[in-house]
């Protein structure tokens, strides 16, 4: 697992086994607990306010820094996606999308402001000026079948805003993703900013909604008990649920800064005119 910029085993010591589809042993994986949730909540509420304050240009550079890294060992990640069940045609090309959906969000950093800010009209002597800015600590249960391309797709746009994330790895396909952290680690994100935990999701989304520090949640599976679930724990602190099922993450629909203002509260400031 990864969090708090280690990676630490759980403190459960448990695991299970990850196979290929052959039934070939590849590696254990941790299997995450309720403890170390609440331990990579805590490295996340540490990192969220040095991450929301760093300039927007700055989380850009980040990014890009991040997508170059990838592209360095885009071999290996191709590698890891074949292990987990795919072509190597279609893992290099899940492997190229992800590092170009972190591009186009790093190029977001600094603009979304500009296109979902406003300077409102009132009928009194102020100016007034509403400003998307970041929600805070979002739990995040990344898609099952795409464990690069939907996990990167998935948490970019809400690092891009200044939040900061625990995400649920992909259960059965974690490989690709687990070295994406290696790559979080050795990059210029601060420790905290991505926690991922490897585990059963029906195990751990109960976790992930009913956590009284945590600010929103997104859930990426079409599971209708699961979400039943997740946004009654929800409504417990009232914290923010965003269903992301998407059919097809290649499509040029996955390339929107909404999915940036999805993880954004709006603030609007009054100030008097002539002070």
């Amino acid at each position: 697992m990864y969090m708090g910029g280690a990676f630490p085993r759980s403190e459960s010591e448990r695991y299970y086994p990850l196979n290929d589809k052959k039934g070939n042993f590849i590696a254990n994986i941790c299997l995450g607990s309720r403890k170390d949730f609440r331990n990579a909540v805590v490295a996340a509420r540490k990192a969220f306010d040095g991450w929301a304050a760093r300039s927007a240009y700055n989380r850009g550079q980040i990014l890009y820094r991040i997508a170059e890294m990838m592209e360095g060992r885009k071999d290996q990640l191709v590698a890891e996606l074949v292990k987990e069940g795919s072509s190597p045609k279609a893992a290099q090309k899940e492997a190229e999308t992800a590092i170009d959906r972190v591009v186009y969000f790093a190029g977001w950093t600094d603009k979304y402001q500009q296109v979902f800010g406003n300077v409102n009209p009132v009928a009194s002597s102020h100016f007034n000026f509403s400003n998307p800015e970041p929600t805070g600590v979002v739990s995040v249960i990344a898609p099952q079948n795409e464990s690069l391309l939907g996990f990167v797709q998935t948490i970019i746009p809400i690092i891009a805003g200044g939040n900061v994330v625990v995400v649920q790895a992909s259960e059965m396909k974690p490989l690709a993703t687990l070295t994406f952290c290696e790559i979080l680690h050795s990059s210029d994100v601060p420790g905290g900013v991505v926690n991922v935990i490897t585990g059963k999701t029906k195990e751990l989304a109960s976790h992930f909604s009913s956590h009284m520090d945590v600010n929103a949640v997104v859930f990426c599976e079409d599971d209708s008990s699961l979400k039943k679930l997740i946004q009654e724990n929800a409504s417990l602190n009232v914290k923010g649920v965003v269903h992301r099922q998407v059919k097809d993450y290649y499509s040029d629909e996955n390339e929107n800064p909404y999915l940036i203002l999805d993880l954004q509260e709006i603030k609007t400031t009054w100030h008097p005119v002539g002070i």
